[in-house]
């Protein structure tokens, strides 16, 4: 058998959310592989983050910068390897570097791009280099995405206080005018907090991948497998729809209001400024 070592144990529960017993159990009935310990735990009703784990990364900083028009932000992330580091006067300048690149990038997605975009004739690959010199620490791009308006529209950028969360979201318009009023960039503003305190996996149901609903449809499958045979399938078929309330941004109870869906609150408030909206895309970028 497989000796679980305390690590193991500690990055289960990082992932799970559960007590240190029921993820050492985990992983020994799963002759220590992290995922399928991750299955036991939601199998077996212990797991409280009914969602995805998130990917692994290392400490950073989240930043964004927008054109001077608003109609195109960027967004990334800066990783090094200890918290120390990333609040270093030398990261956080180079942070601050990167969102100037990351807007200049002709791509509008993938990290190697941002390293081989040049301003001012020098390539943010060459910054990068000599912020590792000073700092002693391995430091990546991690995530990088950049959002253009074809049409009406806002792309509003939210950043936690503590730099490491942060969310670009866009949302398109009947018109200018709709795009342009205070309310609507209100609730932009918020629905950008929302997406960075939810955690949504997908806009809507049609964006999660089917690997993914049979994967939690079997997950939800047996849960239920004590019960009898003709009520589990209209069982499992609640519990996912749940899902789909829980982890799709138009669906999701607006967090300042949970009378209303993320949905709702945007299409009254477009109403209201006399016209039409709706959220295109966004994206959710986490360090630490």
């Amino acid at each position: 058998m497989v000796e679980i070592s305390a690590a193991m144990v500690m990055k289960l529960r990082k992932m799970s959310g559960q007590g240190m017993m029921d993820c050492k159990k985990a992983l020994q009935e799963a002759n220590g592989d992290v995922n399928e310990a991750m299955n036991i735990l939601r199998k077996k009703g212990l797991a409280t983050l009914a969602k995805r784990a998130e990917r692994e990364t290392s400490q950073g900083l989240v930043v964004s910068k927008s054109s001077a028009d608003g109609k195109t932000a960027a967004m990334a992330t800066l990783c090094c390897e200890t918290d120390f580091v990333a609040k270093s006067d030398d990261f956080v300048a180079a942070a601050q570097s990167l969102a100037e690149f990351a807007l200049a990038c002709p791509s509008d997605q993938g990290a190697e791009n941002v390293l081989e975009t040049t301003i001012d004739g020098k390539k943010f690959n060459d910054l990068l280099t000599e912020t590792v010199s000073k700092t002693g620490e391995k430091t990546q791009v991690g995530d990088y995405a950049k959002y253009k308006l074809e049409g009406p529209g806002l792309i509003c950028t939210y950043i936690h206080f503590n730099e490491k969360v942060g969310t670009m979201v866009q949302i398109d318009t009947s018109d200018e005018a709709t795009a342009e009023a205070d309310a609507l960039k209100r609730a932009a503003s918020d629905i950008a907090m929302h997406i960075t305190a939810t955690k949504p996996l997908a806009l809507n149901k049609d964006q999660i991948d089917a690997e993914t609903i049979e994967h939690e449809k079997a997950i939800f499958a047996e849960q239920v497998k004590n019960k009898p045979e003709n009520i589990i399938e209209k069982i499992v078929q609640g519990k996912l729809q749940k899902f789909f309330a829980e982890n799709c941004l138009l669906q999701q109870p607006f967090v300042k209001d949970d009378s209303k869906t993320v949905e709702q609150v945007l299409a009254e408030t477009a109403k209201q400024a006399g016209g039409e909206a709706k959220i295109k895309r966004f994206v959710r970028f986490e360090v630490g």
